[in-house]
């Protein structure tokens, strides 16, 4: 059989909300919509853990972060863990990831150094824009050696004790302050020119990519760092979004109470809008490079052989709870990401409403090119949706971190740490996850129920190792 290539258009904190296919008729992603049209839109995808690195690794494995010992950042992922291109590599495909990967910690090293493969044969990573000396880094010196001092996102402040504590100076400049970033304020116009983007590098090179490939299937991830804060984008898409147009959150009276009135403030309503503007800003800019991407890849007659899908890695609060950024306790709006798969065999413009995991990505595309699922992969395949046929029925999807799994069903969300705290939301009364209902009599036998679905879903993905024989 002809194996399809497999392109990942993976970004980064991108709440599942925050795509026209999905209901919002703010934002401007006209290539993601066009895409979910001629593929299986999955409206409730969430991820197994709520910041990156678990995340990442979680995907590409196709297994739990509890079952890879990795649920927190700072881990580095060992080097022998199975994931997606090295099995695929095993059947001939070509493999590449451009932009982000983030299985590394980033502010304690030295980013020319050659990276773990991880089963890719080619990896340009650049896990933030500008902060290091990495491959992005060196795309941008190679074309516009002069404005190297205007394309930092601003270092961490990990990284700047790091390197002070190492004796480093790499002498580019960073924006803001000295001691750290301020992410969350608003939207930033990009100080280089507009062609220069983390964004147009991915693209770009993911292009380089696609056109270099011979006869072998590939298999491409698009690293997008977008729409991570801070919100930086060129000015173009930052004047496509009138702030004052802007919809802001729905907050419970008490919340809404609590918020400042000053329009600088945090979280007052100026603000919020301020923060949506370089939110979206950052994802209609991908979305263009998006389009590229996929334009390409029909310039060169691969469009009815790849499988492409586009998601993300948990999303962000976006001024939901009073919180920006991503995290405990993995509510929907950090958890709840875009899903879409088109496939040369999809059924076209079909919308799956039901629970799916990002545990689930791995073996649907196993299956897509026509390879065995290794018996360790907890996550099921989804290609009877993509392709047409059977729904897969899931009656929830597991987050979790260390200390602590949240669950989350159709009609509720369950919180349980490992002290037994428990906390429960009817998320068809309060969307948003802002009472817990724990406690009311009422709910007593949904908690019942959201324990037992825990439990003999923690037993279902159990994994021992096989037995070499029976005795």
């Amino acid at each position: 059989m002809k194996r399809p290539n497999i392109l990942l258009l993976y970004t980064d904190q991108q709440r599942w909300d925050a795509l026209g296919a999905n209901g919002n008729r703010e934002i401007i992603t006209p290539n993601l919509d066009a895409l979910a049209a001629r593929g299986a839109n999955f409206t409730r995808c969430f991820v197994q853990n709520p910041v990156c690195m678990p995340s990442r690794i979680s995907m590409l494995s196709g297994r739990y972060p509890s079952s890879l010992g990795i649920t927190h950042m700072g881990v580095p992922v060992p080097e022998d863990i199975v994931t997606l291109p090295r099995i695929l590599k095993g059947y001939g495909y070509r493999t590449a990831n451009i932009g982000k990967l983030h299985f590394l910690p980033h502010a304690n090293r030295d980013h020319r150094l050659p990276h773990p493969s991880y089963g890719f044969d080619r990896l340009e990573i650049a896990d933030e824009p500008g902060v290091y000396e990495d491959a992005y880094r060196a795309w941008v010196r190679r074309q516009a050696p002069e404005q190297m001092d205007k394309i930092s996102a601003g270092i961490p402040p990990n990284s700047r004790v790091w390197q002070r504590t190492m004796g480093i100076e790499d002498g580019v400049a960073h924006r803001g302050d000295p001691e750290g970033r301020h992410d969350f304020d608003g939207g930033i116009p990009f100080a280089a020119d507009e062609d220069l983007t983390h964004s147009v590098f991915v693209g770009r090179q993911t292009i380089n990519f696609i056109e270099n490939t011979g006869s072998e299937p590939f298999f491409c991830i698009a690293g997008f760092y977008s729409p991570h804060a801070p919100w930086i984008s060129p000015q173009p898409y930052l004047d496509l979004y009138d702030p004052a147009r802007l919809s802001l959150p729905r907050f419970p009276a008490e919340i809404d109470q609590r918020r400042p009135r000053e329009s600088e403030a945090q979280f007052s309503d100026a603000q919020l809008r301020r923060a949506k503007q370089g939110y979206y800003a950052m994802i209609t800019e991908l979305d263009h490079y998006v389009g590229e991407i996929l334009s390409a890849l029909e310039a060169r007659g691969k469009t009815d052989d790849t499988v492409v899908v586009f998601t993300s890695d948990h999303g962000e609060w976006l001024g939901d709870h009073l919180r920006y950024g991503k995290g405990y306790p993995a509510d929907d709006a950090v958890s709840r990401v875009p899903l879409i798969i088109a496939s040369p065999a999809s059924e076209q413009g079909r919308t799956h409403q039901g629970i799916v995991e990002a545990v689930d990505i791995a073996p649907t595309l196993l299956e897509l090119a026509g390879v065995q699922i290794p018996p360790f992969m907890q996550g099921q395949s989804l290609t009877g949706v993509v392709e047409g046929g059977e729904q897969p029925q899931k009656d929830i999807a597991i987050t979790e971190g260390a200390g602590w799994k949240s669950l989350r069903t159709t009609r509720h969300r369950y919180l349980i740490h490992a002290d037994g705290r428990e906390s429960l939301w009817d998320m068809a009364e309060d969307p948003g996850a802002y009472h817990d209902v724990s406690m009311r009599d009422e709910y007593a036998a949904a908690l019942a129920e959201c324990r037992r679905l825990l439990l003999t879903r923690l037993l279902e993905i159990e994994r021992p190792l096989p037995r070499a024989w029976t005795y």
